[in-house]
């Protein structure tokens, strides 16, 4: 066996062998001394979100993938729960269907002011 190689890489820092402290860059003025922020107004990473919609969100989704050459796949998710997953293209087809169904179906969807109390 020979012994492996070590690959050729740019900009190898050079390593030490006895442990030292780190020390703070020197800043342009020449003090080592850290810098400091002002106190300036910083925007908020996270703003509320100020669209206007009518209420109306996403509860289901339906994710079908087919590449070309392969098998399609099928995935069904739903708020209430449902969560399914088909390969192939008569199971994919099937969940397609199911899936529309379902829409009629979920108990998220369907009105609730009739229902008995």
């Amino acid at each position: 066996m020979s012994t492996a190689r070590t690959p050729l890489l740019k900009s190898l820092p050079a390593t030490t062998t006895s442990p030292r402290i780190a020390e703070p860059t020197r800043g342009t003025s020449g003090s080592s001394a850290p810098k400091v922020v002002g106190r300036k107004a910083v925007p908020i990473a996270v703003r509320p979100d100020r669209q206007t919609g009518d209420g109306r969100y996403p509860i289901a989704w339906l994710t079908i993938s087919a590449p070309r050459g392969a098998s399609p796949t099928v995935t069904s998710i739903c708020e209430c729960g449902r969560n399914l997953f088909a390969a192939g293209l008569r199971k994919a087809l099937a969940l397609i269907e199911d899936h529309t169904d379902h829409r009629t179906r979920c108990p998220l969807r369907t009105d609730q002011e009739g229902a008995a109390a």
